[in-house]
Formats: structure tokens, sequence, C-alpha cells
């Protein structure tokens, strides 16, 4: 077997790590694109998170990983053997790491229906694909810029829905497909359309590490992670489980962390302010922000919580504006919620008075009648 590097022995590259811990927080925030030069630790991290995250629970024959405890999730499968009286074992696994090739298709992604079994024999079979592996477990799509366009649509959709459908010949077969979406890229091999590009909930970019001190703790790191794998994570180990654990936490209390109008609109102004087309990006910076909140052990989203959120979530949608010369850091962003919200109250306070002028003169005529 393999051996993983730790996930929290990675040096630098904060960013990226924030994003990956966030999703693996809340799923539905919808994945993580990440852009780099070669050699800057991004199929690493990938690999570390899925190795951090605890084993799941299972309906043990089940091809889909199936949650018995959600059973509005159950695949097409499950519910016909349920339907039938069988009694399915549960059991536990490790979650999936699933390397989708770049050569995939369509039907390795979706799965197939055998339609001739269908027609000859009357019964539904089902091959699962890439998908039905993945679910509850992490996707990772690298060089995501090589793969086909339209397969690249079916994840995102699929990623986005929770649930893979598949259709053939009036025959059809569902089955959940949640999972953590990773696609790694070097810009300077292409980029992906901008449609698809705005359906990655989260982007960051990553480059080497120039700091003298931290490339030296790369390479010691590395020597001693190939002399001694096992070694080397009993050194992390106390880390890595405080990590999965804080992790686990925050999933349980993600959907506690409340939100006001306030909030709602800080996120709206900044987003209009830096001419973010469509409102994916709104929706995306308020689940991320939550799941921030939820990681810090809070119940409700701050100002900082927006700026992080909107620092992962925004660079990859804005076409022009302070993104397109620099990127902004969370201080720059903070600022900015901040110098937004002052306008937000002060046109809220002159039409308040707006308001209360017309009200007034409204009511003129009156005061002049009961004279």
């Amino acid at each position: 077997m393999r051996a993983i590097y730790p996930f929290t022995a990675i040096v630098g590259q904060e960013r990226m790590k924030r994003a990956l811990i966030l999703n693996a927080i809340d799923q539905r925030i919808g994945g993580v694109l990440i852009r780099g030069e070669r050699g800057t630790a991004k199929s690493t991290a990938a690999r570390a998170m899925a190795a951090l995250l605890p084993d799941i629970e299972v309906f043990a024959e089940s091809p889909f990983n199936d949650d018995p405890n959600a059973p509005d999730t159950w695949s097409d499968w499950v519910r016909e053997r349920k339907e039938s009286g069988e009694a399915l074992q549960t059991a536990t696994r490790k979650i999936g790491f699933i390397d989708l090739p770049v050569s995939a298709t369509e039907d390795r992604v979706v799965g197939t229906l055998d339609i001739e079994r269908a027609i000859q024999k009357g019964e539904r079979r089902f091959e699962p694909g890439v998908l039905a592996a993945a679910n509850r477990g992490l996707l990772y799509i690298d060089e995501v810029n090589l793969l086909d366009d339209h397969v690249v649509d079916l994840l995102l959709d699929s990623a986005a829905m929770g649930v893979n459908i598949v259709e053939r010949e009036g025959i059809s077969f569902t089955h959940p497909a949640r999972f953590i979406l990773i696609g790694t890229m070097n810009p300077e091999e292409g980029d992906l359309r901008p449609q698809l590009l705005d359906r990655f909930a989260l982007a960051v970019e990553i480059h080497g590490i120039n700091d003298a001190r931290q490339r030296v703790a790369i390479m010691e790191r590395n020597l001693r992670f190939e002399a001694d794998s096992d070694r080397f994570y009993k050194e992390w180990e106390a880390s890595e489980k405080e990590l999965a654990e804080r992790i686990m936490a925050a999933r349980e209390r993600v959907e506690q962390v409340g939100y006001t109008s306030r909030d709602l609109i800080s996120i709206a102004a900044l987003t209009a302010s830096l001419n973010v087309d469509g409102h994916r990006g709104d929706l995306v910076i308020l689940k991320t922000a939550r799941a921030q909140a939820a990681f810090d052990d809070r119940q409700a989203i701050s100002d900082l919580d927006i700026a992080i959120a909107a620092e992962l979530a925004l660079p990859h949608r804005i076409k022009r504006g302070p993104f397109h010369q620099s990127e902004m850091g969370v201080t720059e962003l903070q600022e900015r919620i901040s110098e937004l919200q002052g306008q937000v109250s002060t046109e809220g306070e002159a039409e308040a008075g707006d308001e209360a002028d017309e009200s007034e003169q409204k009511q003129e005529p009156v005061k002049k009648k009961m004279k």
C-alpha cells in the first residue's frame, strides 16, 4: 500500500489547505480547483486530505457506498433489495480516493445500463462508474483542463446535485453521488472555459515557495518521509488526529451556524462592487463562511469569515477590477466589506429620511383641513 504523506506536514500553501479543509467540512460548497506549477504539493495535499478523514458506515455489498442512516439518499440498488425484504449487512470502510484519468469517457464516469438484458429478460442491470465509487469520498482530477469539457460538465453537475441519474431507452437508474471534488491543473498547459471555471466553487493559485527556510523544511521532511514513512507519520500523528477531530466537530455544527441579513447584504455588496457575473459566487461565499465559522467553533459568521471565503471564491470569477491586477488578501477584503457596509448604512439612512419627508408632505394637507 502506498504511504500517504501527512496533511499537517505540508509546508506553506495555506490557501490550498484551507480550501480543502472547508470542503471536507461541507461538501455542498462544491469542490476546489487548484492551479499551479508542477511540484507544489497539489496531488500530495489531495491524497493527504482523503487519508485524514474517518471511515464511513456503508451497506457491505453496495457498490455505491450507500449510507445506512440516510434512507432518502439510497440508490435504486438498495431500494430494490429493501423492497424485496433482503437483509443487508453494514460495514465500515475508508473513504475512497478516486483518481480520474484524463482519458475517461462519459460511460466510464456515469456508468452504463445493460439495455439488451432489460429488453430480453426484463431485468434492470447497471454497471457502476467513477461517480459510484466516489460517493461519500474524494474525486481527484489531475490536469482537469485536459479532460473533455462534456465529462467535466457531468462531474460538476453531479457534484452540485449530489445524485447521478442515468437514463437510456426509457430505463433509468439513480444513485447518490456526493463527493469532495478536487481538480488540479498547470495554467501553462491551457485553461478551462469560463463557464466551467465558474462551476468550481473555490479556486486557489499556488506557486513554489521562495522562503529559503521553508524550502529547507520541505527537503528535510520529504527525505525523512522517504527514509521511513511509518516513523515520519508517527511524528505527525497527534496533529493529524487533532485536525481530523476538529473537521468532524465542524461537520456536526455547520448546520447550526447562523447569519443575518446584514451578512447577506455584505456578501451581495462585495460581489456587486467587484463586477462578479451571476449569483453562484454569492452562495459559495455564504456556504464557505459558515464552514469557516464552524471550523473555528463559532455559532455565527463574521466579516472575517466572509473575507476568508471571498478570497477563495472570487479570484476566478472576476474579469476586471482589483483581482485582475493583483489578488486581494483577507485584510484588504475585510476593509472593503467595512467600507461597503458604511455605504449601505448611509444609503439606508438617506432612504429612510426621504421616506419620512414624503410622509410629512402627504400628511400636511390633512393638517390644514383639520384646522
